[in-house]
């Protein structure tokens, strides 16, 4: 996988991370870098971490579906981009800000990045070198987390839909690509 690959890997992993982070900037009458902060490192730790778990669950059962292993990355892509596609639809509730705790970052964290760990048992299917992976997408969603509390804090939720649709888009479109790849068209 390609390092241009593997950032729109990370971008696309990223997206729920910068919709909940937009949510949080709309509810925050103004900036609070402390918070600000929280959100992207609790964000862009969880988005490094899961895929390092799927990684090392997926090496596990690797010698067992090698022959599968581009459906199966093709499958896992297609579904975690469908689902944001889908959640991009739904309407958003209003939320009001009376600070952050941890027990709500880390419910926000897990469930925003669980598709990271769909992608990091792809990522053994596909024997990605690991570490710059991780890398990337945890500094990618760091970053992207960062702009989307100032995105929502100031510009509001006309852009949640639309970060959550691209985010989809891309995945599925990684994942056909590793099909078309490993079927012999590209």
């Amino acid at each position: 996988m390609s390092l241009l690959e593997l950032f729109l890997v990370a971008v696309g992993l990223s997206m729920d991370a910068f919709a909940v982070a937009i949510c949080k900037g709309l509810s925050m009458k103004r900036i609070d870098k402390k918070y600000m902060f929280l959100i992207a490192l609790f964000f862009g730790g969880f988005q490094a971490l899961m895929p390092l778990f799927g990684y090392f669950l997926g090496s596990q059962f690797a010698a067992y579906i090698e022959r599968v292993d581009h459906w199966v990355a093709f499958v896992l892509l297609a579904l975690i981009g469908g689902n944001m596609i889908k959640e991009s639809q739904e309407e958003a509730e209003e939320e009001s800000f009376e600070g952050i705790s941890y027990k709500e970052l880390f419910l926000l964290a897990v469930a925003t990045s669980i598709d990271a760990l769909a992608v990091g048992i792809t990522f053994a299917f596909l024997q990605v070198n690991i570490l710059p992976a991780v890398t990337l997408i945890g500094a990618t969603t760091f970053v992207l987390s960062l702009v989307g509390v100032l995105v929502g804090n100031v510009f509001g939720a006309r852009y949640k839909s639309r970060a959550e649709m691209t985010g989809g888009i891309i995945l599925i479109l990684i994942g056909i690509k590793i099909l078309m790849e490993h079927l012999g068209i590209l």
